[in-house]
């Protein structure tokens, strides 16, 4: 048997609160997929990212349940330098979502941020910090 890793697949309260965060991140998400209960998007490399309701996920679980507290996933955008790394979770923050962890300078060698998405998943930022 060979698999091959194909798609995150997030469950969310807000469809249009969510897909508008993961546009903020650079994701090519049309307005019209707003309304939609299932949407989809390219990431590259052969990888999507797929959004579902949480009323799509009751239509085949109907004992479905979003889990409690934060933490669920953790989804992670490489920055193109560690300037792209302050400047998008500014943005974010600016935007009303909420900022988890500021940029540091970690000592794996990459500048971090952590923000929430609408849903509570952390969505990291980093950039590999030069020299």
């Amino acid at each position: 048997m060979t698999l091959t890793f194909d798609v995150v697949g997030l469950a969310v309260a807000d469809m249009a609160a969510s897909l508008a965060f993961y546009r903020r991140l650079g994701l090519d998400i049309p307005a019209a997929a707003d309304t939609a209960p299932h949407v989809e998007a390219e990431l590259g490399g052969g990888l999507r990212i797929c959004w579902d309701t949480h009323d799509v996920m009751r239509s085949f679980d109907p004992d479905f349940a979003p889990a409690p507290g934060s933490g669920r996933i953790s989804l992670a955008f490489r920055c193109a330098d560690t300037a792209e790394v302050d400047r998008t979770y500014a943005a974010l923050v600016a935007a009303g979502h909420t900022g988890h962890k500021e940029p540091w300078d970690a000592f794996w060698g990459q500048r971090y941020a952590v923000v929430l998405d609408p849903d509570g998943n952390s969505v990291d930022l980093f950039a590999p910090l030069p020299g």
